[in-house]
């Protein structure tokens, strides 16, 4: 039944009648009371978001569950509340607002699908059938909790499409929470993964949250999972039993509703057969299996690889690179690429780094930076026998900035060092002409796409 404010609406006595409603009715907006028999508003909520299909909701509250009802905003992710009596106007105004929200969701979950039909789910891009067949599988598998276990060789982006699993989920309003094993000491591992108590051990001065609760209803990514102590991938396969575990020091078991994926650079073969990796924990990660071809197998993406590259190049160094020369292309397009799209972006960045503006047409330059004081050590750059290193390194800098046109990100990529090394070392040496507020902080590397 259409109401007078044009929504169709359909009522039920409590949360258990509504929930059975809402598998033939897909209701864009709820409104709610809190209290209810056999099934409450918070009960009624906690299983919708459960089970991924919780809209925009207005909870109805009396004075004294003020306190609850902004709990549940809070926890269950209602959308706004309204005390008794309820105000008309102001349940029209919340209604509309809620809706909008709805439709605002379900645009961009229906923008992400149709992306990913175009090649491209956020900075994963490719156009080859590789890729496509990729994108297809992330489709089929996003919608799903089930783990997925993500193999390729380093560089060709599996962190990106762990990624992209999650941006289609219904789990991407929550948290995608990385860690990589291989980074991570022995000692701290499981505190990064489960957290500690104050006082769990030597240095624990306060307690910390653990990855698995950051990422509570997202998707916690284990990359390099083959690199974990095995002791500690006998104790997280323990808790994808039940998705149940305690912080390091504490007596309470903490329920996690997460999605775990895995990836590794390894054949997983190689792995279970040198005994790094454990044939439970990896049978019990391996539901789904995504294989990341090499960038050698599809140079058919290289093209769009390189623009949407050039994309974050710009932003990252405010450059104005237009795009790749046919010239630069067909070199690019011939090469092995052993260190795949990571070694695309690194040769992109120092072609666009030292032309600055407009086409790139040679990308061979960016595979061996300039050394202009290699040709030159005792002329131009006035170095001589006697000279402190320091003052070496001096003569260096001053003649290399002087080449860049006084370009520090340039100078920086042609001596080899980070422009925040540059910037230090320019203070050192001009002293007070190089204010503190100069130093450029390196940025984190752009997304790369693969």
């Amino acid at each position: 039944m259409v109401g007078p404010w044009g929504h169709e609406v359909r009522t039920a006595e409590d949360g258990v009648a509504a929930l059975a409603m809402l598998e033939t009715f897909p209701a864009s907006v709820i409104l709610t009371d809190l209290k209810m028999p056999r099934m409450d508003g918070f009960e009624l909520l906690a299983k919708l978001r459960s089970q991924r299909r919780l809209p925009p909701t207005i909870v109805l509250t009396a004075f004294g569950n003020l306190s609850m009802a902004v709990s549940t905003i809070h926890d269950l992710g209602a959308f706004w509340f309204l005390e008794k009596p309820v105000d008309i106007q102001s349940l029209q105004v919340l209604l509309e607002r809620a809706a909008a929200q709805g439709r605002l969701e379900e645009e961009n979950r229906e923008l992400r699908q149709e992306l990913s039909y175009r090649g491209a789910i956020g900075d994963l891009v490719g156009t080859s059938p590789q890729m496509q067949a990729i994108f297809a599988e992330i489709r089929q598998i996003a919608a799903t909790n089930a783990p997925v276990f993500i193999t390729g060789e380093s560089g060709t982006g599996k962190e990106l499409v762990a990624r992209a699993i999650h941006t289609l989920s219904p789990r991407s309003d929550a948290r995608f929470v990385a860690i990589n094993c291989a980074a991570m000491p022995e000692s701290l591992i499981e505190s990064e993964l489960f957290g500690h108590e104050k006082g769990a051990f030597t240095g624990a001065t306060e307690r910390r949250t653990g990855c698995m609760e950051l990422a509570e209803k997202g998707t916690l990514f284990l990359d390099e999972l083959g690199e974990m102590p095995v002791a500690m991938q006998a104790k997280f396969l323990r808790v994808l039993e039940d998705f149940r575990f305690r912080r390091i020091g504490g007596r309470q078991e903490i329920e996690a509703d997460v999605r775990v994926v895995a990836a590794t650079n390894r054949l997983p073969e190689d792995s279970l057969k040198e005994g790094t990796l454990r044939e439970d924990l990896y049978y019990r990660l391996n539901v789904f299996h995504i294989r990341i071809p090499p960038l050698r197998e599809r140079l058919d993406d290289i093209p769009v690889l390189a623009e949407t590259l050039i994309h974050h190049i710009n932003r990252k160094h405010s450059l104005k690179i237009t795009g790749v020369s046919d010239e630069a292309m067909v070199d690019l397009m011939s090469r092995r690429w052993n260190g795949n799209v990571r070694e695309l972006r690194n040769i992109l960045e120092r072609a666009a780094i030292l032309k600055g503006e407009g086409e790139i047409k040679d990308v061979t330059s960016a595979d061996r930076l300039p050394a202009p004081a290699a040709a030159s050590l005792s002329g131009e750059l006035g170095i001589r026998v006697g000279m402190t290193i320091d003052e070496a390194e001096r003569a260096l800098i001053e003649a290399t900035l002087a080449m860049a046109r006084n370009n520090k990100t340039r100078a920086a990529v042609i001596l080899g060092i980070s422009t925040k090394t540059l910037h230090a070392k320019l203070r050192l040496y001009r002293g007070s002409d190089v204010p503190a507020e100069e130093e450029m902080i390196e940025e984190q590397g752009a997304p790369h796409a693969g």
